[in-house]
């Protein structure tokens, strides 16, 4: 469904080592190799998908995406992650993933593309406002059994 030939889906545990890396830029917390390669065919099943730019065997880029619908939006497109090297950032890779999303999105009959990011990730913030997307909720989460305050 991606039309950028740059980007392609990866779907073999191979594949997943090689995006590791990339993938602990963001999400630090995943230390053990078969833990993340476990994680994602578990949520396979909830139809998540990870696109990459590979260089020389390893990811430079990625983002990953499920669909998913409620009664807010209907069907939509979630971005899970989206990651590029520091060494590869400002060379479009971000704005190259968000347009293959995008039109994944479309293809798919999607009524929106939706991300969340930290309010305190204001370089994320400001790319994602020149990508052409807009801030429509604040989401709140907590952990099972933490008291209120």
């Amino acid at each position: 469904m991606t039309h950028d030939t740059s980007l392609r889906h990866i779907e073999t545990p191979d594949e997943l080592r090689a995006c590791l890396p990339l993938m602990r830029e963001l999400r630090p917390h995943l230390a053990d190799e078969a833990d993340f390669i476990e994680r994602v065919g578990r949520m396979r099943h909830e139809r998540y998908r990870l696109l990459a730019a590979m260089e020389a065997g390893q990811a430079v880029a990625l983002a990953g995406y499920r669909f998913q619908e409620n009664l807010i939006y209907g069907r939509f497109l979630y971005v899970d992650d989206l990651v590029v090297s520091p060494a590869r950032r400002g060379h479009h890779w971000g704005a190259r993933l968000l347009e293959a999303l995008d039109g994944i999105a479309r293809d798919s009959g999607c009524a929106q593309l939706v991300l969340d990011t930290g309010l305190a990730n204001a370089l994320a913030q400001r790319f994602y406002f020149r990508s052409g997307l807009l801030t429509s909720a604040i989401r709140f989460s907590k952990k099972p059994g933490t008291p209120a305050v």
